[in-house]
């Protein structure tokens, strides 16, 4: 009997994968990936463990296959990529959380954890919400003004704009994250000492950013459902007067 090597067992497991998926039209999982995307964050008010779940499969999927060579590097398979990634944040909070209630891992601080763990969820939220938004103003473009639109539509831009919202996001959950630990240390600390000073602009700041970011997630909901409107409109005219 011919003996199997562990490593070309798994060499081969993933050439079958592999092989799976570049058979298949990657355009319609990216499509199908998007639609997911859009029900979990922009149309339910909130996540639950379903939408969470088949999230976190769908952006593993997506990751693999935007590893094939067919899929093309467009500006926006560049915002799906980063979109996908951003999973990644609620794996580390799922995962940290259950380590922590599986073995019982004693914390020092359990408002700063836990804080840090919603944070990274909030993060992962708004993140989601801002590529997605993303990805429907280049399908306006792409669907109203393709060509004078084309030199905005690159992949440079695709990627600095994903920098940019990661980077303000994190200064998001920055600001945030300093709240939570300002506030547990003016417990202690004397009325007027500069940390409690510190304490009230942060928590001001923090206050002022969740309303805003409230007032945004609404204001993003609107915008995607007004782009998506007008796009079902035109694509649906233009097949009326191709039929005629």
């Amino acid at each position: 009997m011919q003996k199997t090597i562990p490593g070309c067992f798994f060499q081969k497991m993933y050439a079958s994968l592999t092989g799976i998926s570049m058979e298949r039209d990657h355009m319609k999982d990216l499509r199908r990936y998007l639609v997911l995307k859009y029900i979990q964050y922009l149309v339910l008010s909130s996540s639950n463990a379903i939408s969470t779940f088949l999230g976190l499969l769908g952006s593993l999927y997506t990751i693999i296959i935007l590893q094939s060579a067919k899929v093309s590097s467009k500006s926006t398979v560049v915002l799906i990529s980063s979109l996908a990634k951003a999973d990644i944040l609620v794996s580390v909070s799922i995962v940290s959380e259950m380590v922590v209630r599986t073995f019982e891992v004693s914390i020092s601080s359990t408002a700063f954890t836990s804080a840090l763990l919603q944070n990274l969820l909030t993060a992962n939220a708004h993140v989601s919400c801002l590529l997605l938004s993303c990805v429907a103003v280049e399908a306006y473009l792409i669907t109203f003004f393709p060509t004078d639109s084309r030199h905005l539509r690159t992949v440079k831009n695709a990627r600095l704009t994903s920098r940019i919202i990661w980077i303000l996001v994190t200064a998001e959950c920055a600001l945030f994250q300093t709240d939570v630990l300002l506030k547990a240390s003016s417990t202690s600390a004397p009325t007027r000492s500069p940390c409690v000073l510190l304490f009230h602009f942060s928590s001001t700041a923090a206050a002022l950013l969740r309303s805003l970011s409230y007032f945004l997630g609404i204001l993003l909901r609107i915008a995607n459902v007004y782009i998506y409107y007008k796009i079902f409109f035109s694509m649906s005219n233009r097949s009326t007067l191709k039929t005629k």
